[in-house]
């Protein structure tokens, strides 16, 4: 069973910055396709950004390129996502999401479709203000 907890979330100005963390436990993070999520009031969740298996690779949403980025801190067993120049579309409740991943395949399912992933954390909110 793995486990993820987010945290880092908070409220900012635009242009501001934010580093979210998820921890995990129960599994080496490394080892599994870890991906970003949000979910704004009254939108349908959307894939932000996600890494391969051991860091092989990233994927962004286009809305989040240049801004966001995607990494793995193995020290702490955690998936991290750097925000920066926020802005108020950002707002959203952030969740990390965790899909399997085997040796003929990689990583399972799409990057960005959230029924892909089997493992999810309770969310962090992020608040943009303009």
């Amino acid at each position: 069973q793995v486990q993820l907890v987010e945290s880092g979330g908070g409220s900012v100005q635009a242009g501001g910055s934010l580093r979210l963390s998820c921890v995990g436990s129960g599994a080496t993070l490394s080892s599994r396709c870890m991906g970003w999520f949000r979910q704004a009031s009254g939108k349908e969740r959307e894939g932000v950004a996600a890494i391969g298996r051991a860091g092989s690779s990233t994927y962004y949403a286009d809305s989040v390129k240049g801004r966001f980025t995607i990494s793995q801190d193995n020290a702490k067993n955690a998936v991290i996502l750097q925000m920066n120049s926020l802005k108020p579309d950002d707002t959203a409740m952030y969740y990390c999401a965790s899909r399997p991943f085997s040796l003929f395949r990689g990583c399972q399912g799409v990057w960005d479709r959230g029924d892909d992933y089997n493992y999810w954390g309770q969310g962090t909110q992020v608040t943009v203000s303009s």
